[in-house]
């Protein structure tokens, strides 16, 4: 595999659960995402709070870990704008940067940590087979679903210098339309004040450049690692079905899974993928704990997987 080192793109930047049992069987944590004991049972426990002791995605608590995050977000909100987006999107778009394997680009996860995220210190990989692991002792019979969790945050290797290097805010986070207005439900709101579509007549209205009913498809998001391994899936003529890509590209969309904001684009599809993403989304947060996963004992089964969905060898 050879990487083509590249400078990073120019960014332009304008600046720089708590455990609550609706009944016997299940749990509630982060987002009121019911859990089903039987997946505590099987041996992924269930964490009242997350490694750094607080509530999951819990943004205002005291630490220099949510420093951190504060700081993330504020750079972010206020550097990702429609003109940027549109640039990322052309630029990391012509998947030109190396042609690798599903599994070898796991295996590059394993020195990435997400700066946004207040809940995990440890390597993505181990993120992703906890993820799978949870959805595959619950739905056995949705092989699609198990591979998605095993990718979904494979866009992450943008942080890598082989992708340019591109900075923390211009990769991960909690991802929004551009476009449009920025809904108060995204966290750390007050940020995107100083975000330069905020103050443009064009981008700062409900609708925006968008007509209401258009389907988040052809809504433009955020740039990150959500859209860009969206990208790739797509574009390397993945056979996982739709909900699998919407996944994929809307998993940090927090605003319209937890809080329910810009409901009003979605269209009749984006209903019926949006009930697999909050299926998804559970565990997603459920499996940020401290299991270990046996990675050579699960290996063979998500490479047979890879190998039914996708390409031995995609353009990334």
């Amino acid at each position: 595999m050879t990487i083509l080192v590249e400078q990073p793109a120019d960014l332009g930047a304008e600046t720089v659960e708590k455990k609550a049992g609706s009944d016997d069987n299940e749990l509630v944590l982060d987002g009121g995402f019911p859990i089903p004991r039987s997946v505590q049972n099987a041996g992924f426990e269930a964490p009242e709070i997350n490694s750094f002791g607080h509530s999951f995605r819990d943004y205002d608590a005291e630490s220099e870990r949510q420093k951190t995050v504060e700081e993330f977000y504020r750079v972010n909100h206020i550097n990702q704008t429609y003109d940027f987006v549109r640039r990322m999107r052309e630029e990391y778009g012509k998947l030109d940067k190396v042609e690798m394997s599903i599994w070898e680009c796991c295996e590059l996860l394993n020195d990435v940590v997400d700066d946004s995220d207040p809940d995990l210190d440890e390597p993505q990989i181990e993120h992703l087979l906890q993820t799978a692991e949870a959805i595959r002792k619950d739905y056995p019979d949705q092989d699609w679903l198990h591979l998605t969790g095993l990718i979904h945050d494979l866009g992450k290797v943008l942080l890598h210098p082989g992708f340019g290097g591109l900075p923390q805010w211009a990769v991960v986070g909690d991802t929004f339309p551009v476009g449009c207005a920025f809904d108060e439900s995204i966290v750390h709101h007050k940020y995107f004040k100083e975000n330069s579509d905020s103050r443009n007549p064009t981008y700062n209205t409900k609708n925006g450049i968008y007509e209401e009913g258009c389907g988040l498809n052809n809504i433009s998001m955020s740039w990150g690692h959500d859209d860009y391994m969206y990208l790739v899936a797509k574009q390397n003529g993945t056979t996982l079905p739709p909900a699998g890509l919407f996944i994929i590209r809307f998993h940090s969309f927090y605003a319209l899974h937890r809080s329910g904001a810009y409901k009003h684009l979605m269209n009749e599809e984006d209903h019926e993928s949006l009930k697999w993403l909050k299926i998804f989304n559970k565990y997603d947060l459920y499996s940020k704990s401290k299991v270990r996963i046996d990675v050579e004992k699960v290996k063979p089964y998500y490479l047979s997987l890879i190998e039914k969905y996708f390409p031995a060898k995609l353009r990334w």
